[in-house]
This record gives C-alpha cells, structure tokens and sequence, in this order.
C-alpha cells in the first residue's frame, strides 16, 4: 500500500512539472511560431515574414553582424579566459581568493553597463579620449560600433571561459602531468599536447555559453552599436519600436533566432561528443607551484591587469555616482555629492524592493523545481520524465527577448492576464535561469549512490522522506553555490526584463536602463553602485559558507 501511494505522488508530480512546462513555455513557443506563419491582416498561412527578412539586404545583413559578433566575442574570451585559468591554477599567486572573485565580479553586471561606461571613458566626450586629445595630442579610435560592442561583451564573457576551464582544471589529475614531464613533455608542448585536450570538452562548453549570450544580448549593440544592428536589436526594435504593429514580423525574427541558436548548440554537442572521456578516480589534484621571478612577474601583471581593465568600468561608474549632478541628475558637476543616491531611494525606491522580491521568488522556485525535476529524471526514469529532461534543455536555446515576447503573445489576454504582473516576470526568469540549476543538480545527485537511498528506505523512510531529510542535504553545498550564482544571474537579467517590466514591476538592471536612456546619468551610476553591492555582498556570502571559496563550472 505504501509503495503504491509513493508510486502515486511521483507520478503526479512529474504531471505538475510537464503541465508547467507545457504551460509557461511549450505554449507560448507555439504562439509564437504561429504568429510567424500567419499572415496579420488576413489571418492566412503565410511565409511573407520570413520572405521579408530574407529578401531585405538590411535585415540579412543584422544577422550576419551577430555572428560576427558572437564569433568576435568567443574567441577573444577564449584567448584571456584559458591563459588566465591556467595561470590561475598552476602557479601560486598572491591574494588567489580575491583575484577570483573580481574576476567574477567583472562579469556579474548587465553587459550594456559596461557600454555605457565604456562611453563615458572613450566616447566622443570621454575622460581619456579628452585627456589624450589635450595632453599628447593623439586621437584614439572610436569606441563606437563593431569594436566597442567586442570590447564591452569580452570583458564581461571571459570570466565565463575562466571559471570553466578552472573547473575543469581542478578535475585533473597531477600523475598524468607527472607522467608526460616524465616523457619529456613540458612547458608549452605539454599545454597544448595533454592540458588541452584534457580540457576540451569545457572550453567547448564555455565557447557555446559565450557565443549564445554574445548573440542573445540586445543592451550593448544598442547603447555602442551607432548603427552596427545586431539581431536582438532588430527583435527589440521590431516589436517595441513599432508600437505593437509588426509582431508577426518580430515573431518570425525570433523563430529564426531560435533556429539559428539551436543549429549551433547542436553543432557544440557533436563536437562535443569527440572529445568526450572519462577519467579513473583521480589520486591527487594539481598542485601549484611557485614561478621563477621573472615570470611570477608576468604571471601577476598579466592576471590583474585584466582584472583591472574589466574592472575600470565599473569603478567609474562608482566614482561618478559621488559626482555632483545638475537638475534630475543629467549633468555632472566639479565636486562631490550623495545628491544621486538621495534621488535615487526616493524617486526609484521600489525598484530596489522590487529585484529583491521578484528575483528571490524566482530564486525559490528555481531551487524547489531545479531539485525535484533532477530527483524525477535520475531517480525516477520513465517516458514522462524523459520527455521532461528533453524539455528542461530547450530554454538553452532561447535568447531573452524571444521569451518575452512570447510569454506577451501567450498571456496578453483575458483568460490568463498576466502581462505586467510581477508573476511573468518570475516564469521568464525561471525559464531563463533553470536549465542551468537542473543540470548542476542532476551533476550532483548522480554522484550520491542510490544505495543510501535504498538503504533509507529498508529502514522505513518514505521516498519523499528520503529525499528531504537525507538527499537534499547531501546535495546542499551544491545547492547553495548554485543558488548564490543564479541570484547574482537573475539581478542582472535585462533582456526579457525590459520586455515585461511595468511601472509597478521595474528592477534595478531596467531602471539602470531607463536611466541611461533618458541621459540622467547621476542615477544611472548610482543605481549601478547599488546593483554591484548586491553582487559584491552575493559573493561574500558565497565565500563565507562554501568549503573552499573556489568557484567553477
């Protein structure tokens, strides 16, 4: 009878997850495409949207500036991100721990900040574009365009490529180092003939997370771009910019964003596969060893003078927040003020209460669904929870504003009015934050031997005892690491944010935004401040309570 009623609530709760699934994302993609397909003034099949993207050089021609993009960003994050990692974890460096955290400090902010920083440094009216005008003489080039939307995204994607092959790094073990210095294989050859290949299959993985959200990210190529269009430029712009009247046209843009980021997942996951391989249970990790003087000096330079640079945006951004402002915050003024600040808590207070209610709701639910759709599809496997474990993948593929603009398509209307409500703004960012909690949850309760499960239940524990009094606190350092960095992730979300926000629902990254939009700059940078003390105090809190403060994917 026990075992049946167990069967039972297993059974039901993989019915809730796929209804979920079939609900706030599977329905909404439908919508989606069907507006793609359907023409908007005689409600007929049609391909004309698809035609007009092709057919129009100037569309086209977006596309084609995403990928260089996206191309340009993942191989300059993968030529600072992999030498860093290395350096990192085979030699010894001063203030390891602190190097590491404004490593991931310089990417936990929205990459359109760093732009708008990037423009107040070297803009056409930018602090060291004029120093270098007035004291040497010499015009620097423009930060405008192609270069400067490489530029921004870089220094906030590398970490990512960083914190992967870390990971990856940390996985290895020292008797195969051993045994090719042995063989005569060292320095260089030895980088590139087994540490490499070693880790391939995670700077393969760090390649796609940095090509995908190169290509997803609509805030800098619009702040920087000055008409280099990227793809969710068009898709923003399409459907906002035109008021509403061609969303057909921005709907069947998003399908092929959706096409086009899927063929290149597809494309990682075979590439993927031939580098694939497992390690015996490794004997000791890597140890790391103290350079001679003339390269533990570059080693130091090297690594804090990238910190430094992807850090220098930011800093900025704090120091002008201090800057005396003119009427609303658009001019700064010689001297030093808290007028900003003052402004900001009065004027734009609740988006303060807002991120921190909207996304520690969305963080919960994360965890909650992250959990039990990891213990359904290892514990629990059958047809429903396979079809739930292909489902949880999809949201990989799905750029930010295409989420929005389809849970818009899907729930603008009577029967489940939920536009403009906090609630959609928790479903995008779950659907946008989860895949990657399910798979770091999966990761984990598949290294937790089903035997003590099993050995739980012998001696009278239910299975759904078992899974909260013995398995989940198992899994809870994991858990928690995973938890710190999808709250710092989900603080920083703009792109499907910007879409559904309303007056009442606005947070911090889209009154950042809104700010900067509007040229008040004094807010803007001290509500950048507040976001990154947000950042700064999530990390703290991290290194305080796991085991050895390292982060890594």
């Amino acid at each position: 009878m026990k075992k049946h009623k167990s069967f039972n609530f297993w059974l039901l709760a993989s019915l809730v997850v796929l209804a979920l699934y079939l609900l706030f994302m599977v329905y909404p993609l439908v919508k989606l495409v069907s507006r793609s397909v359907f023409d908007g003034d005689t409600g007929e099949l049609s391909m004309r949207y698809f035609q007009q993207f092709f057919s129009t050089p100037y569309y086209f021609e977006t596309m084609i500036n995403s990928f260089k993009v996206a191309i340009a960003v993942a191989a300059a994050s993968t030529i600072i991100g992999i030498p860093l990692a290395y350096l990192y974890n085979m030699y010894s460096i001063a203030g390891r721990k602190t190097l590491q955290m404004l490593i991931i400090l310089s990417s936990m902010s929205a990459p359109f900040l760093g732009a708008y920083a990037w423009i107040m440094l070297l803009g056409r009216s930018g602090v060291i574009t004029e120093f270098f005008e007035a004291a040497l003489g010499i015009t620097i080039p423009s930060i405008y365009g192609f270069k400067g939307i490489v530029l921004a995204l870089t220094l906030k994607m590398y970490p990512m490529v960083f914190l992967y092959v870390s990971g990856a790094l940390k996985n290895m073990d020292n008797s195969l180092l051993e045994a090719s210095a042995n063989m005569g294989c060292t320095g260089l050859k030895r980088v590139f003939k087994v540490v490499l290949p070693l880790c391939m299959p995670s700077i393969l993985a760090a390649i796609l997370m940095v090509f995908m959200r190169s290509m997803a990210d609509f805030g800098t190529p619009l702040m920087i771009g000055e008409g280099f269009t990227t793809f969710p430029v068009l898709i923003y712009n399409s459907y906002v910019g035109e008021v509403g009247t061609n969303q057909n046209f921005a709907a069947a843009i998003s399908v092929i964003a959706i096409l086009l980021t899927m063929m290149f997942f597809l494309l990682q996951k075979a590439v993927s596969n031939k580098y694939r391989f497992s390690m015996s249970t490794m004997l000791h990790s890597v140890e790391r060893k103290k350079a001679h003087i003339i390269p533990n000096i570059f080693i130091h330079i090297f690594s804090y003078g990238v910190v430094a640079l992807s850090l220098l945006p930011q800093a900025y951004l704090v120091y002008l927040s201090f800057r005396k402002t003119g009427v609303g915050g658009v001019v700064f003024m010689p001297g030093y003020s808290l007028a900003s600040y003052q402004e900001v808590f009065e004027r734009m207070g609740n988006s303060i209460w807002n991120t921190i209610k909207i996304c520690g709701i969305a963080l919960i639910l994360i965890i909650i669904l992250a959990i039990l759709i990891a213990y359904l599809v290892v514990r629990c496997r059958g047809l429903i929870n396979g079809a739930i474990d292909s489902l949880s993948m999809v949201p990989y593929v799905i750029p930010g504003s295409v989420v929005g603009i389809a849970l818009i398509m899907a729930f603008n209307n009577r029967y489940i009015p939920l536009v403009g409500t906090a609630a959609i703004m928790v479903i995008a960012m779950c659907i946008r934050r989860i895949p990657y909690t399910i798979r770091s949850s999966v990761a984990i309760l598949g290294q937790i031997p089903i035997t003590i499960d099993e050995a739980a239940e012998s001696l009278g524990a239910g299975r759904i005892k078992t899974l909260c009094l013995i398995t989940v606190p198992m899994m809870l350092s994991g858990i928690f690491s995973g938890a710190i960095m999808s709250w710092v992730t989900l603080i920083t979300e703009l792109s499907s944010s910007i879409l559904l926000y309303s007056y009442k629902t606005q947070t911090l990254n889209v009154a950042i935004y809104s700010a900067v939009s509007k040229g008040t700059d004094g807010r803007a940078c001290a509500l950048s401040t507040i976001l990154m003390i947000f950042t700064v105090v999530s990390l703290l809190i991290f290194n305080k309570f796991s085991k050895d403060g390292e982060i890594s994917m």
